[in-house]
């Protein structure tokens, strides 16, 4: 009695652990569908048909001038028609911006009225332009995006400070193309990519940075050629997790600070205490906790390690231990049982 009674913890540690992988298999088989659906979600976004848009038949009357590389217009004098190229800068795409936040207004919601006579009068291109508070403070609406903290964030930003009225929102934010790539969105290296991309596109294109100031433009990977693994952490943390000062109340920081007061401690990410638990993944866990469950949106995300490893080197380590020790104590309990015979 005394040896059946031992083998029996074995026997309950077997049935638990082949319990759980059966459980683990099937999760992982449940998360395939979303996949899926995932996958079907971006293949009918391919197919919008632009033309149901709202204001969109409005619209069309300065994209098809400003909707394409080209455009043709009557000259009042020779009476002949006129193919002119349009400029790079001026030209707005259909595609891009009509799965952009701004996707449902009308040009003239933030342009004048009088661009609606061709030719335009050259005064026009003086007009100011709006700004995001003009539309979006005070607006209840959008109250959670609290656009007030972020201007006032974004008055005390190394960019304002150096550069006043001659950077605005627009310098980072395209106002017919910028779109939420929400800090929620499912697949975190999107999100990642994009917000990088926004500072790329000033300091890594001289044409734009040029704009601003007569320096010369800084080599981004000289400038960061302190950091270890470079690569590693250029796909992986947006440069505002080093270089702003980081607020929970904001979805996004956007008060940049000088150069000397960039985060360059280790600790400062791979810490209990993470500055990317207060940013970067703090949205993204609170959405799979409430899509995916508070067990598998916790544990099972691939934000529940502190300094992610994308590469799944952690998943594959872990999978690793896991059937070794299933095997451990398969083969123990099958030892035990021929004994017991």
């Amino acid at each position: 009695m005394i040896y059946r009674a031992n083998i029996r913890p074995a026997w309950v540690v077997l049935v638990l652990l082949l319990c759980f992988a059966i459980a683990f298999a099937l999760a992982k088989h449940s998360d395939s569908p979303a996949d899926a659906k995932q996958t079907t979600k971006h293949e009918v976004q391919e197919k919008i048909d632009m033309t149901k848009f709202k204001n969109s038949e409005t619209n069309e009357q300065c994209l098809k001038c400003h909707g394409q590389s080209k455009y043709t217009y009557e000259n009042a004098e020779s009476k002949k028609m006129v193919n002119k190229r349009m400029y790079s800068e001026l030209i707005i795409k259909r595609d891009e911006f009509y799965v952009s936040n701004h996707k449902g207004f009308k040009c003239t919601d933030c342009h004048s009225e009088e661009y609606g006579t061709f030719p335009h009068s050259g005064n026009l291109r003086m007009e100011s332009k709006a700004n995001c508070l003009d539309c979006h403070g005070g607006d209840e609406k959008y109250a959670k995006f609290q656009f007030e903290k972020i201007d006032s964030n974004f008055m005390a930003s190394v960019h304002s400070q150096k550069h006043s009225t001659d950077f605005t929102c627009w310098m980072c934010h395209n106002p017919h193309t910028y779109k939420i790539n929400a800090r929620t969105n499912e697949n975190l290296k999107e999100t990642i990519t994009y917000d990088n991309l926004i500072c790329l596109s000033c300091h890594s294109d001289i044409t734009k940075y040029e704009l601003l100031t007569n320096k010369e433009k800084p080599n981004i990977l000289v400038k960061h050629e302190w950091l270890p693994n470079q690569a590693s952490h250029f796909t992986n943390v947006r440069c505002i997790e080093c270089h702003a000062q980081n607020k929970d109340t904001l979805i996004v920081a956007h008060q940049i600070v000088p150069k000397n007061l960039a985060v360059k401690k280790c600790e400062s990410c791979h810490a209990k205490n993470s500055i990317l638990y207060a940013s970067l993944f703090k949205y993204q866990i609170q959405e799979n906790i409430k899509t995916k469950g508070w067990f598998k949106g916790l544990f099972l995300s691939e934000t529940s390690t502190i300094g992610p490893d994308q590469n799944n080197t952690l998943n594959i380590i872990s999978l690793a231990l896991f059937t070794l020790t299933l095997l451990v104590i398969l083969i123990h309990a099958v030892i035990r049982i021929q004994k017991s015979h």
